[in-house]
């Protein structure tokens, strides 16, 4: 009798046991570190994937891992019934990092969008003069912020949407990198804002025309709508700067914060405004029993200080650069290597399914195999995007491996 692997059994259980809202590739991790995992059978792998842009500081740095256990043996959690000595430091820190008056902390990406549509809609009624239950959000098809009733109900996508309905109203959307359908959109007088990722990175890393976000933004100002960026994976030096938005000098009034604000430790968000803005929720309005929790206000410090002083937006940018020069490479000489896009260490390779039914999934089988894991993205699309702290000796072994796939796959 075949003797089953420790991978099978944990496949197996999850299969039996879990809800099966994930089409996982069959790859189980137990350890990281770094640009690094192995599988529970000892397989080293690098990693392309980072989480969908929680681990950029690298899995387990040793910085905020010790952040985390350091606070851990003190205090974990209390109720924001009481003050405790870490939330404070935390937010003196972050509003000065980014640059705002005030931070609300949630915990997941999709509690800080809810928080921040919550927070426009109650903008509109107290500082814009829309009647009451009449604001409207303008979004972007294409756009991924979450999976909330409120959050899907702008999506586009049939498999986050389809099934779910009635659907929150007071949602537009339009078409992403569409400055023409921006300004109908804002020509309502009940728009309070404008939400957005300043690149798509569910969509298949899709980056919008240069100046797109400038112009988006200077719409909202002529009509007195918010501008609000979701940076939960594009920020925290993703990109190749501290934020998405820092590529074209655009501030937003409301900046979405997650997944790498934590180094992956644990779920951590934010939400970041001025006081015009934020002050608009007064106390009772808007709470989480975790938000801002001690041990997240630790770990997020420490995760903000391994970005700034290991200087990972310059890295991502260096990298970056690297990275698609080799990938364009490819296009060059693999007719079913379509094209390459995306900014800093966040980037796309599209793949033209082969003539006998192997699409990018397949390739991305053919990758694990040979040690490197990236996931594909709408059939046709694989997402590269490793921790940041890569270096260029990694990043030139991990291209010798896509390469080497790719001429497999070919």
């Amino acid at each position: 009798m075949h003797q089953e692997t420790r991978s099978q059994r944990a496949i197996r259980l999850e299969d039996r046991h879990g809800a099966h809202n994930y089409h996982p590739l069959p790859v189980v991790l137990e350890r990281g570190e770094g640009v690094h995992l192995w599988d529970v059978e000892g397989k080293h792998y690098y990693d392309f994937l980072s989480a969908y842009s929680a681990v950029n500081q690298g899995h387990c740095h040793p910085r905020i891992i010790g952040a985390l256990t350091g606070q851990a043996s003190k205090l974990t959690l209390t109720s924001r019934a009481f003050f405790n000595d870490v939330l404070g430091e935390f937010e003196e820190y972050i509003t000065g990092y980014f640059g705002y008056d005030k931070v609300l902390p949630m915990n997941t990406g999709a509690e800080a969008v809810e928080t921040a549509m919550k927070l426009a809609r109650k903008w509109g009624y107290l500082r814009k003069g829309i009647p009451r239950d009449q604001a409207r959000i303008v979004m972007c098809g294409g756009n991924f912020h979450g999976r909330t009733i409120t959050i899907i109900s702008a999506s586009t996508d049939p498999d986050a949407r389809g099934g779910y309905g009635p659907y929150t109203p007071g949602i537009d959307v339009i078409p992403y990198d569409n400055i023409p359908a921006l300004q109908r959109a804002l020509e309502h007088p009940h728009v309070a804002a404008f939400l957005l990722e300043p690149i798509q990175g569910e969509a298949g890393v899709m980056v919008p025309h240069a100046g797109y976000l400038k112009e988006a933004y200077e719409a909202c100002k002529a009509r007195n709508v918010l501008f609000m960026a979701d940076e939960i994976q594009t920020g925290i030096a993703r990109t190749g700067k501290m934020l998405a938005c820092d590529h074209e000098s655009v501030r937003p009034d409301v900046l979405i914060l997650g997944k790498a604000l934590s180094g992956g430790v644990l779920p951590v968000s934010a939400v970041l405004a001025d006081d015009e803005v934020m002050l608009c929720i007064k106390p009772g309005e808007h709470g989480s029993t975790f938000g801002g929790n001690p041990l997240a206000c630790r770990v997020g410090i420490a995760a903000l200080e391994v970005v700034k002083e290991e200087k990972l937006a310059d890295n991502a940018e260096r990298m970056g650069q690297l990275f698609r020069k080799a990938m364009q490479e490819l296009v060059d000489e693999f007719s079913f290597v379509k094209l390459v896009r995306g900014k800093g260490l966040l980037n796309a390779v599209v793949i033209e399914p082969r003539k006998d039914g192997r699409t990018a999934w397949e390739l991305c089988l053919t990758l694990a195999r040979n040690g490197l894991l990236a996931k594909p993205t709408h059939g046709d699309i694989i997402r590269f995007a490793p921790p940041l702290v890569m270096t260029r000796e990694q990043l030139d072994e991990c291209c010798t491996i896509i390469r080497d796939s790719v001429k497999a796959f070919a």
